[in-house]
């Protein structure tokens, strides 16, 4: 069963180069406004002295549980926990956006999928990885990161890989000029 046209084409080098850096750029993008939410998450669901948590869970990935405790610098563990996720999202953007960009077309197929993917990373970030290698992620409340991977990572991450796959498609022809 072939699919649509408009949904599905085949990779090319252009497409997937493309992807890498656009996916590394908006996976930045998306990171901030994930952890921007679950900062504000944390704050709210426990209290203001809460707000760092999440850049602490993040840095502890690194420093080790240490990194949790409230005596342990804010400005080490936050730092670390900063680095931490903005690799992850470039490295998680550059991923969904090798797939997505040489394979997908239309609004729907990039959102939908780039929604999906931030399911995907949840469940396997939270519910695989975590109880392994970082049980004290298993103390974030399972709704706020679901919604932060899944619609602030996710959707923002497919929604604008999107907007930039249609805006280079206008300049497309004159780019193509160039590389001959």
């Amino acid at each position: 069963m072939a699919l649509d046209n408009r949904l599905h084409t085949a990779a090319t080098p252009r497409d997937i180069k493309w992807g890498l850096r656009e996916g590394a750029l908006w996976g930045i993008v998306a990171g901030l406004l994930t952890a921007v939410f679950e900062m504000m998450a944390s704050a709210f669901l426990m209290g203001i002295g809460a707000f760092f948590m999440p850049l602490r869970m993040i840095g502890a990935i690194v420093l080790g549980p240490a990194a949790l405790d409230p005596g342990y610098s804010l400005l080490t563990a936050g730092s670390v926990g900063v680095i931490v996720h903005m690799i992850l999202s470039i490295v998680y953007g550059m991923v969904f956006g090798a797939l997505a960009a040489s394979t997908l077309r239309g609004p729907l197929a990039f959102v939908g999928l780039g929604t999906l993917f931030g399911l995907v990373l949840w469940l396997v970030n939270f519910y695989v990885i975590a109880p392994m290698a970082f049980p004290w992620f298993l103390e974030a409340n399972p709704i706020a990161q679901f919604i932060a991977h899944t619609f602030f990572f996710g959707t923002v991450l497919g929604y604008s890989l999107w907007k930039a796959r249609e805006n280079s498609q206008i300049e497309g022809p004159k780019s193509r000029i160039r590389e001959i």
